[in-house]
């Protein structure tokens, strides 16, 4: 299981690169179209929606690697049981808020699909389509909470190095 999980969130994160790649290809196609006094439609658009499919389909991977901003002010100064409940507390509450923004994007794309809800910029894109990465970035969040919470319960949860919050890049 643990392989696969490993495999769900590396697979979101490699996919996310690809969309970034593809944001820099728009980019570049908006740049080099005015510079040539061209224009192609749709291109600020699309970069946002692949800026957006980029951002959510990384988020798990992200998590599981430790590289979201934790305020650890309060944790730090807990000692024992206090600090493992406190823990457990987060992540739990960390687990329903990444399941009601998975349920939530769900919902969206689907009513976006069941509504025929299109984008009111020139390219007339289709809402659902660029949604449907927010909701399996949301939804791959959610399954790395859970995976989270669950792992912190069996006392196998692994703790970022503390020297590594250190890091100022």
């Amino acid at each position: 299981m643990r392989r696969l999980l490993d495999f769900l969130y590396d697979s979101a994160a490699a996919v996310a690169a690809l969309f970034m790649v593809g944001l820099l290809g728009m980019v570049l196609l908006s740049i080099i179209s005015r510079q040539l006094h061209f224009h192609v439609p749709g291109t600020d658009a699309y970069a946002g929606y692949l800026m957006a499919a980029a951002g959510f389909l990384a988020l798990a991977h992200t998590l599981k690697r430790g590289e979201h901003i934790r305020v650890t002010l309060l944790l730090n100064a807990l000692k024992g049981g206090w600090k493992r409940g406190f823990e457990v507390w987060s992540l739990a509450i960390a687990t329903l808020l990444a399941v009601l923004f998975a349920y939530y994007s769900c919902k969206l794309a689907w009513q976006s699909h069941e509504f025929h809800d299109i984008s009111t910029s020139s390219d007339a894109t289709p809402l659902w389509i660029p949604q449907l990465a927010m909701a399996l970035g949301t939804v791959v969040l959610a399954i790395a909470f859970v995976d989270e919470l669950v792992m912190e319960l069996l006392g196998r949860r692994s703790r970022a190095n503390p020297d590594e919050q250190l890091r100022n890049e």
